[in-house]
C-alpha cells in the first residue's frame, strides 16, 4: 500500500516493481524478481514465464498496472501457482487510483480453497 500511496496510479508496472523490492527489501523479507520457469506442454518445454516476485520461497506476487482487473489477470496469476507448484499467489494491480489485490490459490494443491 506504501508504494501506491505514495506513487498513485499511472506509471508502468516496472516502476511499481522496482518501488516494491525496496520496500521488500526494508521489510527483511527474502525475495527474488523476474524468476524463469519453464512451462511444460505434455511433458516437452514449450518456453518461460517469468513470475515478478518470489517472496520468502512461498508466495508468488503478480503486479499489473491496468485501469482495472480482469479474468485474464486472474487466470495469470493462478497458472503461475501451478507451473511454479506454490500454493498461494497475490495479485495487485498499481493501476487504478485505488490498489486492488487478490489473493490466489492453487486449486491443484488445495481444491478446497476459494
Amino acid at each position: 500500500m506504501k508504494v501506491h500511496n505514495t506513487l498513485g496510479n499511472g506509471f508502468q508496472e516496472v516502476i511499481y516493481q522496482r518501488c516494491l523490492a525496496i520496500e521488500l527489501g526494508r521489510a527483511g523479507l527474502d525475495f527474488a524478481r523476474e524468476v524463469n520457469q519453464t512451462i511444460y506442454y505434455d511433458g516437452i518445454d514449450v518456453g518461460t514465464r517469468r513470475a515478478d516476485f518470489i517472496v520468502e520461497n512461498q508466495v508468488i506476487v503478480e503486479l499489473k498496472a491496468v485501469i482495472d482487473l480482469q479474468d485474464v489477470h486472474l487466470a495469470q496469476a493462478k497458472n503461475y501457482l501451478v507451473a511454479y507448484n506454490f500454493d498461494i499467489g497475490l495479485l495487485i494491480n498499481f493501476g487504478n487510483t485505488s490498489l486492488q489485490f487478490k489473493k490466489v490459490y492453487n486449486a491443484r494443491r488445495n481444491p478446497y480453497t476459494p
